[in-house]
């Protein structure tokens, strides 16, 4: 029998600053593939996001092709989910702009990424950096999303979207959708290799600290041998091993093999064993992204016309609310 049940909605956005860590990839990413069959999904490359630290304009394009080509990459089917560059639907910038007014500046000011980045760089302290927030709750109430894959770090930014489409809808009635969060149960952190009680960064000074999607087969089995583990030379998962216990992690969601498999299966066997089978793990899981994106960087027509494709078909959802919370607001409409 057919159902035609509708599709919960899931919104993820990512920022187009530099290749994705396989902590992007296997904190994240790598779900987002397999929740089209379960959900409806909008995917965007948040490049009004990535301004606050006023990039170099060509690069920031490159970037943001690179990026949309690396989402195409990992599976996103264009045909089965949205995916499309944020700056292409004007409404995120609109309805930001009127989140805003719904915001308090208590509210907002209690942010800790705006803390954390102001003290960062101190030289530029925009407002945009401030209103980050608002435009990220844009993003998500367009569509109506019931759930957002976020690491625990974003939990805060979801909290305040909720806030403040709650206040909306106290004020005006019912108008947009109270997300919720979507946490992957399964390597939701990947820590440095180098400093493993910091979480994996591409930003890290140190190349070794961290790998690339795209890293090449020698860089990635150099980096997994260099990751600091201790000096107990046993694989197993426990506290004050933070190394072994990241390595594992890593193994874990490359093969499917819970703690207790992975401890088994080394037995008796060092940490070069261990390195070596964890290098090899990673290398299967991102050779196909990897060769898949190196086929489509080279086609720019195409991603092209999937970015056309795709922000045609979140506009029409987008400007529907849009237009609603307009409306409501007490905008004159034509």
């Amino acid at each position: 029998m057919e159902t035609n049940e509708k599709k919960q909605v899931v919104l993820s956005a990512i920022q187009p600053t530099g290749t994705p860590t396989l902590g992007n990839y296997l904190g994240a990413l790598k779900n987002w593939k397999n929740m089209a069959d379960d959900y409806e999904c909008y995917y965007a490359v948040a490049d009004l996001h990535s301004i606050t630290v006023r990039p170099e304009p060509a690069q920031l394009r490159r970037k943001t092709l690179e990026m949309y080509a690396f989402l195409l990459a990992i599976g996103l089917d264009p045909e089965k989910n949205t995916v499309f560059v944020q700056s292409h639907v004007s409404a995120h910038a609109q309805l930001g702009w009127i989140l805003n007014c719904y915001t308090q500046f208590g509210e907002a000011a209690r942010m800790t990424q705006f803390k954390d980045k102001s003290e960062k760089h101190p030289e530029n302290v925009n407002v945009g950096l401030f209103a980050y927030p608002m435009l990220m709750a844009a993003d998500i109430l367009l569509y109506q999303a019931n759930y957002v894959p976020i690491g625990v770090d974003q939990k805060q930014h979801l909290e305040i979207t909720r806030n403040i489409a709650d206040r909306f809808n106290g004020l005006y009635g019912e108008t947009f959708t109270l997300p919720e969060p979507f946490i992957g149960k399964t390597g939701a952190k990947i820590m440095s290799l180098q400093e493993p009680t910091k979480k994996m960064s591409k930003s890290d000074t140190n190349v070794k600290a961290f790998i690339s999607v795209l890293d090449d087969t020698d860089t990635i089995v150099h980096k997994i041998k260099s990751a600091v583990t201790d000096s107990e030379a046993r694989v197993h998962y426990a506290q004050g091993k933070d190394g072994v216990n990241n390595l594992m992690t890593i193994y874990s969601c490359c093969t499917g093999k819970d703690f207790a498999e992975i401890e088994k299966e080394f037995d008796g066997k060092g940490y070069g064993d261990f390195k070596a089978a964890v290098a090899q793990a990673v290398v299967a899981e991102l050779a196909p992204v990897r060769d898949e994106f190196n086929r489509l960087i080279a086609d720019k027509s195409y991603l092209n016309a999937c970015m056309e494709a795709g922000a045609q078909k979140a506009a029409r959802v987008a400007n529907r609310t849009l237009r609603k919370a307009m409306k409501r607001v007490g905008f004159y409409q034509l």
